[in-house]
Parts: C-alpha cells; sequence; structure tokens
C-alpha cells in the first residue's frame, strides 16, 4: 500500500535554557549556564519544519509540555501556591527547579517508539510511549506526551498508543533515537533494527557515560508495538563511542529505506550487523563513515549523523543537516564528497539550529518519523500539520509569548509560569488537542 513518511516535529517550549542537564551528552554540559534565546530557538525549528514541507516533504507538530513542573516540584516537598512551590524550589535547591523547567520534550525522536501498519500484526500504526527514565528532567515527560499522541493519532481504528514500560532502570527507553527501519518502499513491510546500550547481566557497557537504552526495553517495545517478529532485529551500540558522547543511535547513524548512513565504530560486532542486513533487507546500501574522515569526536561536535535522511519520489535523498556540519572544514569535506559519490544521497540542506544544537539536540532530536498510508494520514488530526496557515500562526503565537533572553535565574519568576499556561492554553486550541495538560485537568 502506498505510504508516505510524516515528520512530526516537537516545538520549542517557553521555557527552554541551557542547565546542563544531560550528563553524557556533551553539548549540553558544555553550554551549561549561558543565555538561551526560546523565541529564536522556536522559530528556528519552525522554520525547519517549513522549508520540509515546502521541499515535498510532509510536516507535522508536536507541542511542548507545560513548564515548569509543578506537580512533580509538589511530589517531592514543595508546597503552597504554585507561584509559592516554584520560589521555594528556585531559593533552595535551584538545580531542581531547573529540572522541572526543561524544554527538553522539543526533542520528540525520544517521544515514542513507533511501527507504521505495514510491520505490524494487527494492520495498526503502534506508538509505545519512552519512559526516558535515565535522567529526571526527561523521566516527568511520559504522561503528558502520552495524552498528547492520543489526541493526535485518536483514532484508534487505525492508530494504538502505549503508555510507557515501568519506570526502573531495567526497561530505560528512549524512543525512536535507538530505533531504525529499513526496507523499500515505505509502505512494504521493513526489517526494524532497534540498538541497545546495555542488556541486564551483560559484559559489555561504557564505562565513562551511562548506556541509557536497554534489550530489555527494546524487546518490550518490539512487543507492545506487535512488530512482526521476523521483521526485528536487536543490535549494541559501540559501548565505546557512547563514553565519547554519542548517549543515542542517533548520535552516529541515521537509517531510511534502503540506506544506513553510519560511523564505521556506531555498533558492536558492526561486521556481523552489516552482512545480516545484506541478508535482509533488499538492495540493502551501507553508507560507513571512516574514522580516518571523520572521527567519533568530529561526528559528536557537529552531529553529522543526527541529521535527517529523506526520500523525493524518485528514491534520490537528501540529507538534512545542521549548520555546525557546513561550519566543520573536514565533515564538510567529507559530505561533499558524498554527494558525487555512488549513492542516493544527492542533496544536502543545512539549517541554522544552533539554540536546539548548544543544548545537545541536531535535525534528527526534533523529529518523530511516522510512516502513514494515505487513510492513515486522513485519521491524524489535522490540526497538527505543518501548511502556509499554521506556519504563520505559530510564528505569530511565538511572537506574543516567548521570551528572547532566559537564563536560570529567570525560572522563579511567577510570570514565566503565567505566560506559559496562557500559552499554551492557546496552543491547544490552534492544534485542536483538547485538555492535555495538567493545569487544564
Amino acid at each position: 500500500m502506498k505510504a508516505r513518511e510524516v515528520n512530526f516535529d516537537g516545538l520549542v517550549g517557553l521555557t527552554h535554557h541551557y542547565a546542563g542537564l544531560s550528563f553524557g551528552n556533551e553539548a549540553s554540559t558544555k553550554h551549561r549556564f549561558q543565555v538561551s534565546n526560546p523565541k529564536l530557538a522556536a522559530k528556528q525549528g519552525l522554520l525547519k519544519m517549513k522549508a520540509l514541507s515546502d521541499a515535498g516533504f510532509p510536516q507535522a507538530v508536536i507541542p511542548p509540555q507545560e513548564r515548569p513542573n509543578v506537580p512533580v516540584l509538589r511530589q517531592l516537598g514543595f508546597s503552597g501556591t504554585d507561584e509559592q512551590v516554584i520560589e521555594k524550589a528556585g531559593t533552595q535547591v535551584p538545580s531542581l527547579l531547573s529540572a522541572a523547567s526543561s524544554a527538553s520534550s522539543m526533542w520528540v525522536a525520544n517521544a515514542a517508539t513507533v511501527a507504521p501498519s505495514a510491520d505490524t500484526l494487527d494492520g495498526k500504526v503502534h506508538l509505545t510511549v519512552a519512559n526516558l527514565n535515565n535522567k529526571f528532567h526527561r523521566a516527568t515527560e511520559a504522561e503528558t506526551t502520552e495524552r498528547v499522541l492520543r489526541a493526535i493519532f485518536s483514532n484508534d481504528a487505525h492508530f494504538s498508543v502505549h503508555p510507557a514500560l515501568p519506570q526502573v532502570a531495567m526497561f530505560g527507553d528512549e524512543g525512536a533515537a535507538n530505533h531504525n527501519r529499513l526496507g523499500g518502499d515505505y509502505g512494504e513491510p521493513g526489517l526494524q533494527l532497534f540498538i541497545y546500550g546495555r542488556e541486564e547481566g551483560g559484559s559489555t557497557a561504557p564505562s565513562r557515560y551511562p548506556a541509557r537504552q536497554t534489550l530489555a526495553a527494546s524487546q518490550a517495545v518490539a512487543r507492545l508495538n506487535q512488530v512482526n517478529p521476523q521483521q526485528v532485529i536487536f543490535a549494541q551500540q559501540n559501548p565505546h563511542v557512547i563514553d565519547q558522547g554519542v548517549f543515542h543511535n542517533d548520535v552516529i547513524a541515521v537509517s531510511n529505506r534502503q540506506v544506513l548512513f553510519c560511523h564505521e565504530q556506531a555498533f558492536a560486532h558492526q561486521d556481523k550487523l552489516l552482512a545480516t542486513l545484506h541478508e535482509r533487507v533488499p538492495g540493502f546500501m551501507p553508507v560507513q563513515v571512516p574514522t580516518d574522515a571523520v572521527s567519533v569526536q568530529d561526528a559528536v561536535e557537529t552531529y553529522l549523523f543526527n541529521s535527517q535522511l529523506l526520500s523525493r519520489d524518485d528514491g534520490s535523498m537528501v540529507l538534512v543537516l545542521p549548520q555546525e556540519s557546513r561550519n566543520h572544514a573536514g565533515v564538510w569535506r567529507y559530505l561533499s564528497e558524498l554527494v558525487k559519490a555512488d549513492n542516493p544521497i544527492d542533496e544536502l540542506r543545512v539549517f541554522d539550529l544552533r539554540e536546539s544544537m548548544a543544548n545537545g539536540g541536531g535535525p534528527a532530536c526534533l523529529r518523530l518519523r511516522v510512516v502513514l498510508t494515505q487513510q492513515e494520514m486522513q485519521a491524524v488530526n489535522p490540526a497538527v500539520m505543518m501548511n502556509e496557515t499554521l506556519f504563520n500562526t505559530l510564528n505569530n503565537w511565538v511572537d506574543r509569548y516567548y521570551r528572547d533572553r532566559l537564563t536560570q535565574a529567570d525560572l522563579v519568576d511567577p510570570q514565566l509560569l503565567r505566560e506559559g499556561r496562557e500559552a499554551l492554553d492557546d496552543l491547544t486550541t490552534i492544534l485542536q488537542l483538547g485538555s492535555v495538560y495538567p493545569f487544564q485537568r
């Protein structure tokens, strides 16, 4: 059945700030306490969405979450009015207020893992919400993410949204950032490649940074998403690259249809994995970047692999990259040769996503890929689909509510809480989501 890939991009929230909350993410740590610009961050994301939509790649929007997260601060013992809760947290434990104010839900590659209907036993599109339990500031996202996804994919005849896995280390699940799909046309059955960082009782694991995705979680997600067992492979990420800042697989590899674009050090037992993929995926084409062309450190600094690999109707592909990849002479030299070589990638599209990049998320982090048939596309909440009208409406919305300067010290401002709630109340109307936020319920 004819199908298309739709990229659902996360809209950056009003409390986007640099707090260095993500240990293992070197960009996040490096920019800790710098001044952020939430308005610019949101507009940079919107420009990418609109440009790709105009180029013929369907785009949609996933809204930010309510922040500061007052309910979780109450759960941690801060009491009083909402404003008093925020003031007490900010005065007594500023790091907790910062975590409760994180705009990290913008990186919706971590929102869920998606299985298209062509791959599932019941013929529905399945989405399993990620629990993100390795980091406190992200582990609080799952409940609202589930409500948002149910509001977008509300037609039970076509979609099935599953709650997050249990919030324990054994089932650490980081969503689509550690999931790939390989195959031919989008509407044909594909092979789902789940990448994990650690296995319970396993002997190989990183020593410096945490491996966030577990094998047990990947296996559970495959079961929940009703993926045909004949269409699943589980493979381990190279623990040595995790220790170099590759906290998710999408920092070292990206796939699209028959192409796997990855670093030569991306996976444990990489030769064996590629041989298996050659056997299982018709026309499989690995594009391995050698270390002597691009080091792992260069890949992490430029987010070369945290790019979007998109297919045109003729089968050729566009690689969507952050500005940092063009600014690095060695990486850009490699990419210039790549588009001349014998592979489907024949165009590079570069976007300025500096605000997101400085907090550790590139083009691929900002989007959740969902393959949809024409009938399924019509069943999606139409108000979230990117077009000229929505682009203008959201830009005006950002201009109305967002600040152009934010520091950690600003998070105690009670006006920021009020601004955020008013903005999100307005946004749920624009996107026709209903009451998905705690303050609305």
